[in-house]
């Protein structure tokens, strides 16, 4: 049985997220999207592009072809959580989805309009990874922190997670604000160079998690050698235990709910920058930093937060924070609006991810053996989430021609989790004032 509390053991585990962290705000928040809406949008053909024959609006494209990545993984996940449940070697998933994600960010410093198929399956699979490697991380924190902790642990991982991006993307950003004095002249160097360092910087902090981490509890007689059939079955059998617990069952439908619209605004926020009130790649990046920064304070207060108020009631109040965030995007025009309603984005952005875990990883039955198939369950459940999120978002930006009615779009999605979270917290009270 693996000792829980172990301060190396949880240091470890937070390289994690500082390592792949790096991923998500270069590659799906701040350079990749500028530069690929660049580079898409040409005079002779607007913001239109082809691919593989078809046109298609070039942010849709994007938000498609990661939406089919996470439509990959939904099928994939269970499967994937069964046979590390059977060798107990989540650990070697780990490494596998973490070489795949970085060698992808590399392949994309190739990545020009001329090459658009290619940096299209680079972008889509560099998700992939980044997906797969996030399972097996999250599925280890009931393995090393007991309940008590969980909070803190998880909001250890993403603070963590925010302050490694944030350093990676200070470095990426000298590039892109001065290339001239490092003699570069091709102006699409700066953002190649930078995916290429994601890939690097992804892969190569990883391994002090591959060093120290743990590869995992081998559960052989929850599992069979078919493992494809298994997998599923494992799935089912999470879902046969989930509808059992009443909380648990609202709170992974609330989970659903709003992570279509968490998740989608976190990969779409930086081609709404860009393509609604065209603030330039220099001010976006600083706007991702800053929402970064309050990030680490944000997952911090929302674990303090839920020490004295619960976590159910920050859940629906950080929410209804969200819900104001999508009205409030419909309406802004100037750059000014959007950093203060970033601001507002980084202080709920870090929260609601970290507190969502630690809630799911504190609802689970003590002492489950097979934590991957219940993480893996919750990551379906959001991955699932995303992929009608992206595909919702891109279909109404290319139906109404105007991605704002995509934003307001999405209190739709946080208002039906706001309405399970609620009956959580009534269902609570009764039980308190029996």
């Amino acid at each position: 049985m693996q000792e829980k509390n172990n301060p190396k053991v949880i240091k470890a585990w937070a390289y994690f997220d500082w390592a792949n962290s790096a991923y998500s705000l270069v590659i799906t928040s701040t350079i990749f999207p500028v530069y690929y809406t660049a580079i898409t949008t040409t005079k002779e053909h607007g913001d239109k592009v082809l691919f593989f024959g078809k046109w298609f609006v070039n942010t849709a494209l994007s938000n498609y072809a990661m939406a089919v990545g996470y439509l990959m993984m939904v099928f994939l996940l269970p499967i994937l959580s069964s046979v590390s449940d059977y060798h107990g070697n989540k650990k070697s998933f780990m490494k596998f989805f973490t070489y795949l994600g970085g060698l992808a960010c590399i392949g994309l410093f190739f990545f020009k309009l001329e090459t658009l198929e290619l940096g299209v399956i680079l972008f889509a699979l560099a998700a992939v990874g980044w997906i797969g490697g996030a399972l097996f991380y999250n599925s280890y924190l009931p393995e090393i922190a007991t309940p008590d902790h969980q909070d803190k642990v998880s909001a250890q991982g993403f603070a963590w997670g925010y302050i490694g991006s944030v350093i990676l993307q200070i470095i990426c950003f000298i590039f892109v604000l001065m290339p001239d004095t490092f003699g570069i002249t091709d102006p699409s160097f700066p953002a190649r160079l930078s995916f290429l360092l994601v890939g690097l910087w992804w892969i190569g902090f990883a391994q002090i998690t591959f060093k120290h981490l743990p590869n995992g509890s081998t559960n052989y007689d929850k599992v069979n050698k078919n493992l494809i059939h298994s997998g599923f079955q494992e799935l089912h059998k999470v879902w046969l235990q989930v509808k059992e617990m009443r909380t648990l069952k609202f709170f992974l439908a609330a989970f659903f709910f709003y992570s279509m619209g968490v998740q989608t605004i976190m990969l779409v926020a930086a081609n709404f920058g860009e393509k609604i009130l065209h603030l330039g790649a220099p001010k976006l990046i600083i706007t991702i930093l800053l929402i970064q920064l309050l990030a680490i304070l944000g997952a911090y207060l929302m674990s303090y937060m839920a020490s004295k108020f619960g976590n159910f009631n920050v859940l629906i109040f950080v929410v209804l924070i969200w819900i104001f965030v999508c009205i409030t995007a419909y309406f802004i025009t100037s750059e000014y609006q959007f950093y203060g309603l970033a601001c507002v984005v980084g202080l709920v952005m870090g929260g609601i991810q970290s507190l969502s875990r630690s809630t799911y990883s504190k609802l689970l039955p003590e002492n489950t053996p097979d934590t991957a198939s219940f993480f893996s369950f919750y990551d379906v459940t959001e991955k699932l989430a995303i992929v009608i999120g992206l595909f919702s978002f891109g279909y109404i930006e290319e139906f109404t021609g105007n991605m704002r009615n995509s934003a307001v779009t999405l209190t739709t999605f946080f208002s039906l989790g706001l309405v399970f979270l609620v009956l959580i917290s009534l269902q609570k009270r009764k039980k308190i004032a029996n």
